[in-house]
């Protein structure tokens, strides 16, 4: 069985294509035995445009 969790992100101009935020929360739930899964998409623009998204590690239990 695995054990999921999911951390928000709202993307701004300060978090966007040139941010390193992401790799800071994937290094700090590898830390704790998490393994990055993937995203959502929570919020997207008429023109695509991703204004938030989950962030998903798993483990096993």
């Amino acid at each position: 069985m695995k054990q999921y969790e999911y951390v928000h992100l709202h993307i701004d101009k300060f978090f966007g294509a040139k941010s390193k935020e992401h790799r800071q929360i994937i290094d700090e739930y590898a830390k704790k035995g998490y393994r990055y899964a993937g995203y959502i998409p929570t919020n997207i623009t008429d023109f695509g445009k991703i204004k938030e998204m989950d962030l998903i590690f798993e483990k096993d239990c």
